[in-house]
């Protein structure tokens, strides 16, 4: 049995808030910003906390303004935009669910709207339901599980595309669980595999207009998904078997997604990150 990492505990909903959550995880960046992300607008979906915080607030301090568009988590979602108020830069503030397609047209609406541009679209929103065979994965959990975490990517980057310039970047979060799989994650793991192959191809359609698609494919990080997820006892060991022997946190994971934002991957698309703990992973 893995060591105990975190204190036990559980959520009762997804994908989960992390005002409920003990110890908070880490989501302010670590370094002063240096104007990597200066004038650029950018999405993040699943801002209100986890990666999509971490990664609102690193923009921030590079100079980015950023629509935080989250599901239903407004307390969150205020912590995270006041955190990027706090970087000096506006955060805009959308609510609702990305496998709406209509709703990921008003999202970029209103950004261009408000802003005026569009730079940087990061589609992070997603959610997971354990089943230990196959069989017991309802047509219904299939469904709102790929409409989530796949659809809603086509979605908010179809709205996007008429929006986005040379130089733009889309980037994409996938899982590490789309390279090794995960017997109790079936639908999820393989709608992250669908997002690989999303990234690729659309990078590849995009390469001549000059706007790049990337991906991070997180290992365990310590999010509210984690234990709107899992068990208790799993919680409490989460991460411990990386060769790291712990979950990483939001902040460590955030820089992946400044770096394939901004010209310093200016080379670089059809790619994914690994920040997942020194799990070495083929792809």
């Amino acid at each position: 049995m893995s060591e105990q990492i975190n204190p036990p505990q559980t959520q009762d909903h997804q994908p989960g808030r992390e005002t409920e959550m003990h110890p908070k995880p880490e989501y302010m960046p670590r370094y002063p910003g240096s104007g990597r992300l200066a004038d650029k607008v950018a999405i993040i979906t699943g801002g209100d906390s986890g990666i999509g915080r971490a990664a609102a607030v690193l923009f921030a301090r590079e100079g980015a303004q950023v629509a935080l568009v989250y599901l239903e988590e407004t307390e969150d979602a205020a912590i995270t935009a006041d955190a990027v108020k706090r970087e000096g830069r506006e955060a805009l503030l959308l609510r609702g669910d990305v496998a709406d397609k209509a709703f990921c047209e008003a999202v970029v609406g209103q950004v261009i709207e408000n802003f005026g541009k569009l730079d940087v679209v990061v589609n992070n929103a997603a959610e997971q339901h354990p089943q230990e065979e196959l069989g017991d994965i309802s047509p219904e959990q299939l469904r709102e599980t790929f409409e989530t975490n796949f659809f809603g990517y086509v979605y908010l980057t179809q709205a996007a595309l008429p929006y986005l310039q040379e130089g733009a970047a889309i980037i994409n979060t996938t899982s590490i669980t789309a390279y090794r799989g995960s017997p109790s994650l079936v639908d999820y793991a393989s709608t992250k595999g669908a997002i690989v192959a999303f990234t690729r191809s659309l990078s590849a359609q995009l390469a001549e207009k000059n706007i790049r698609v990337n991906a991070v494919a997180p290992g365990p990080i310590w999010t509210p998904l984690i234990p709107a997820t899992f068990p208790a006892d799993k919680v409490a060991e989460f991460g411990a078997s990386q060769p790291l022997k712990r979950p990483g946190q939001p902040n460590e994971v955030a820089p992946s997604y400044l770096f394939l934002a901004c010209e310093d991957s200016s080379y670089i698309t059809g790619q994914v990150l690994h920040p997942n703990g020194g799990e070495v992973i083929n792809g």
